[in-house]
């Protein structure tokens, strides 16, 4: 479905508008913002609840704590991500875009800011063309602090998600903070300010990519917020002569539906690609219609062969949606069954390459290996380490091996093979290590074993 571009750069100064989209907008943004700002103070196990440690190289999702070696399920998330993406697109266009979409949830609490200081659209404007004097700059100087306090919490906040929270609130409060934490609580707060409280709508026009390549994923089952031009048209004012009324449509040209858009296009032109789907075009129209005793819909979230055709086909027949919804429900169980099994600890086993092998006082050969042991359990556990493969006949230490809560620890590790057993060359070895608590928990590692 092709899309068509409209260049128009000006400052947009939305109208307030009620409706059950705008009560939906609210929703998303304050379920969001709870989301956002109160996950980093959840506590789960006596631990933080969601938290990416880079210091040690862990994540920590309420119970589930991820180690270098998991990052295959950021990319199992991200494939889902994006499939998810294009199912979405298809079935309800940019409906993420109106209602959750970060730029457009900050946008909004930016313009909430500001409405609140400087007043309705008609009073913003009058105050952005006055001259600058006290009151101007008291207002604008009002919305600018307000807005920067804000961002600032949101760059706080981004960086309790990898500096535990409770400890960051504490060195604010004794008056410091890292460098590296303070550089990156700046730097989104201030592109927080710069991208919702002032560019806005030019972000969805010009810089963000989806808008682009939004129309490659649209066909004409796609949900989007439409004006029925049949319905509508011809548009004018109502007048009390009955030719008129008969030859006219349902728009009255009020223009409501300009007024109160965030990215300020005209929905009666037609699919845009700045329409971000937010649905405040609809409430506003649905206002007007209220007050002409005129059905509701006039503009109205449907689809292009809906319009057309009256009659929207079901989920099953559109084999786009199956291929897509498969494929995540797939990725989806491969990583749900690989997180059941998954064991709460690693090991890694590196053989000593400083002396490839040596001879022990009983005449067996003896090869040296660093067995690094991850525990990502909340509390100390000991594991018993085993070694089977042909030849082999001591393994050193034997006795169980400590590792402390949530870290991990390096072990030398010595295993000797008889030489009459094995050929010359490289032979293959197992490693297998085992909770000594729980021996049904066990992992298994291969590693090689030289012999002269």
């Amino acid at each position: 479905m092709a899309i068509p571009i409209h260049f128009v750069s000006s400052k947009v100064y939305p109208r307030l508008t009620s409706g059950r989209f705008n009560n939906w907008r609210i929703a998303f943004v304050v379920l969001t913002q709870l989301l956002y700002f109160g996950l980093p103070w959840l506590q789960w196990g006596g631990r933080q609840a969601v938290r990416f440690d880079f210091a040690s190289m862990r994540g920590y999702l309420f119970g589930l704590t991820l180690l270098p070696q998991d990052l295959i399920y950021l990319a199992g998330s991200l494939i889902i991500a994006a499939l998810g993406l294009f199912l979405w697109t298809m079935l309800a266009g940019r409906l993420w875009c109106g209602f959750s979409c970060p730029q457009t949830v900050y946008s909004q609490i930016m313009l909430w800011l500001e409405r609140w200081v400087e007043g309705p659209p008609n009073a913003r404007r009058k105050l952005d063309a006055a001259p600058w004097g006290a009151e101007k700059l008291l207002k604008k100087g009002s919305t600018q602090s307000l807005m920067l306090l804000f961002s600032l919490w949101t760059g706080l906040t981004l960086v309790g998600y990898f500096t535990p929270m409770r400890e960051l609130a504490a060195n604010l409060g004794a008056g410091h903070i890292g460098t590296w934490e303070a550089l990156f609580a700046l730097s989104y707060a201030g592109l927080t300010w710069l991208l919702a409280g002032h560019l806005r709508e030019q972000v969805c026009k010009h810089m963000c990519p989806y808008a682009r390549f939004q129309g490659a994923m649209f066909d004409d089952h796609t949900l989007l917020v439409a004006y029925d031009s049949n319905r509508g048209e011809p548009r004018g004012a109502r007048r009390k002569e009955a030719t008129t009324l008969t030859a006219q449509g349902d728009c009255v040209d009020c223009g409501l539906c300009v007024q109160v858009c965030p990215v300020g296009i005209d929905i009666r032109a037609g699919l845009q690609y700045e329409c971000i789907g937010c649905g405040l075009c609809a409430d506003a129209c649905d206002e007007v219609m209220d007050k002409l005793a005129a059905p509701r819909g006039l503009i109205r979230l449907t689809t292009q062969h809906a319009l057309e055709q009256g009659r929207q086909p079901k989920l099953w027949q559109r084999p786009r949606a199956l291929v897509y919804g498969g494929l995540i429900a797939a990725v989806a169980l491969a990583m749900l069954t690989s997180l059941w099994l998954r064991q709460p600890f690693r090991v890694d086993i590196l053989r000593d390459r400083a002396v490839m092998a040596r001879e022990t006082q009983d005449g067996n050969i003896e090869n040296a290996y660093t067995v690094r042991i991850f525990n990502t359990l909340p509390d100390a556990r000991q594991y018993r380490l085993a070694v089977s493969g042909e030849g082999v006949v001591a393994v050193q230490p034997a006795e169980p091996l400590h590792v402390p809560a949530d870290g991990e620890r390096s072990f030398i590790v010595t295993v000797a093979a008889d030489p009459n057993v094995l050929a010359r060359g490289s032979h293959e070895v197992t490693f297998q290590l085992q909770d000594a608590a729980n021996p049904r928990q066990q992992v298994s590692e291969e590693a090689r074993l030289l012999m002269p």
